[in-house]
């Protein structure tokens, strides 16, 4: 039997995930928990323990590990986001929910090719994160607005790579990380006076942005049953030019750097064990890290050095478990915990941008078909998290308190082949 990939399907697969960009979605802050629905069924634990083509996205050095593959996916997001205000002098007060968009679908694929003993090639093509909220009963209706106000983020990444094996147990890899970005806001007019380009604030549909990075990744096999893996990705620039009187330094919103290490252990032939430390460095990013004190002192909106969300690194632990239950059936299931992105004294801005989610738990497993091919499914939810405002409203929209609240569910399928 040929083990070339057949031409039409990669050009199917390819066009799918063009037409279907990375949606809006949010776990780890707005990065997505994992990538590729055997990692994300182990609470997205993957750096040290490649287990499909999407391992590039994670870490690239798995790209040597994981043989000659393709891996396809879906991915159903469901979110519940939404925001309360109170004690509010200018009428604001109320709850509000902001799932006016309910569910959304994420694709992903990879594939990868062992080109000899040493060099192996890959591409990974996925959602790395994004957020969406649209309330259709807008929280700034007191101060005039009358339509829905929300924001959606996108971002696709396609990663080529190159991995090589050093020696048998060791191997390190280079992807470029090519970053397509889409962002539109809506329901903003409150803010425009605040604005130093108020006409560049809301409503303008959709803007994108294209920009590219690298991530770098080593593996090492350490003994039979321990085995290491360490990666960082560069920070990505980017610009909303329809934006540049809502973000800061005129539109600027990158795609912070971001780095792990892993861990996976292996005491017995069925089981698998996985522990991922991973930091994002959101406060590197002027638009997203900057709090609202610029423009308390009198720093316009979208002005270099002005205001942004408030945004802090996230630190994430991901731990992840697996268990052979037979030679067709493997059971996954994984916890992880993150800081909080979010102070208290910044959820106003974010009532736009709630990412607070600190904690979820995974389910996942996979089904051998035949010789080749496998089906592989998880769940995840991310459990209910709300942040409670301490001095977030300031006094010249009416002072009191905004708090934010989000939870998730998400669904995964993905079909595997080795070709």
């Amino acid at each position: 039997m040929s083990r070339r990939l057949p031409l039409s399907l990669l050009s199917i697969l390819l066009g799918s995930a063009s037409a279907l960009p990375g949606v809006a979605h949010a776990t780890n802050g707005y990065f997505a928990h994992g990538y590729g629905v055997k990692s994300e069924g182990m609470a997205g634990t993957g750096i040290a323990l490649p287990q499909d083509a999407l391992t590039g996205a994670t870490n690239p050095a798995g790209t040597a590990w994981v043989g000659d593959r393709l891996d396809a996916g879906l991915n159903a997001f469901l979110p519940s986001r939404g925001a309360s205000i109170e004690g509010n002098g200018a009428g604001l007060d109320g709850s509000y929910s902001g799932n006016g968009r309910k569910a959304f679908f994420i694709p992903e694929f990879g594939l990868t090719r062992q080109l000899d003993e040493r060099l192996s090639l890959g591409l990974a093509v996925y959602g790395n994160g994004g957020m969406n909220t649209q309330y259709d009963r807008s929280p700034f209706a007191a101060f005039g607005e009358t339509g829905h106000t929300g924001v959606n983020l996108e971002q696709l990444f396609i990663s080529p790579s190159v991995a090589y094996r050093l020696n048998e147990d060791h191997a390190v890899s280079v992807a470029l990380n090519l970053a397509w970005q889409r962002f539109s806001a809506e329901g903003l007019s409150p803010f425009t006076p605040a604005s130093q380009a108020p006409t560049q604030v809301s409503g303008l549909g959709n803007d994108s942005s294209v920009g590219a990075g690298v991530r770098l990744g080593w593996i090492g096999q350490l003994s039979p049953a321990w085995r290491l893996g360490a990666t960082w990705s560069s920070k990505i620039h980017g610009r909303f030019d329809k934006y540049r009187g809502l973000f800061a330094d005129q539109g600027s919103f990158d795609i912070p750097a971001n780095y792990g290490v892993g861990l996976a252990y292996q005491p017995s032939q069925d089981w698998t064990l996985a522990l991922d430390y991973q930091v994002i460095q959101y406060s590197g990013v002027q638009s997203v890290g900057t709090p609202l004190a610029p423009l308390l002192a009198g720093q316009p909106l979208g002005a270099d050095g002005g205001a942004g969300f408030g945004w802090k690194d996230v630190q994430v632990v991901k731990l992840g478990a697996a268990y052979q239950w037979s030679p067709a059936l493997t059971l996954r299931a994984g916890y992880s915990h993150a800081t909080q992105p979010v102070p208290q004294s910044q959820t106003f801005f974010n009532i736009l941008a709630p990412g607070v989610v600190q904690d979820h738990a995974t389910l996942g497993l996979s089904w051998k078909t035949g010789e080749r091919s496998e089906w592989s499914a998880f769940y995840g939810h991310a459990f209910k998290k709300a942040v409670h405002g301490q001095g977030s409203i300031p006094a010249n929209f009416g002072g009191g308190e905004a708090n934010v609240h989000l939870s998730e569910d998400v669904i995964g399928l993905s079909w595997g082949w080795l070709y």
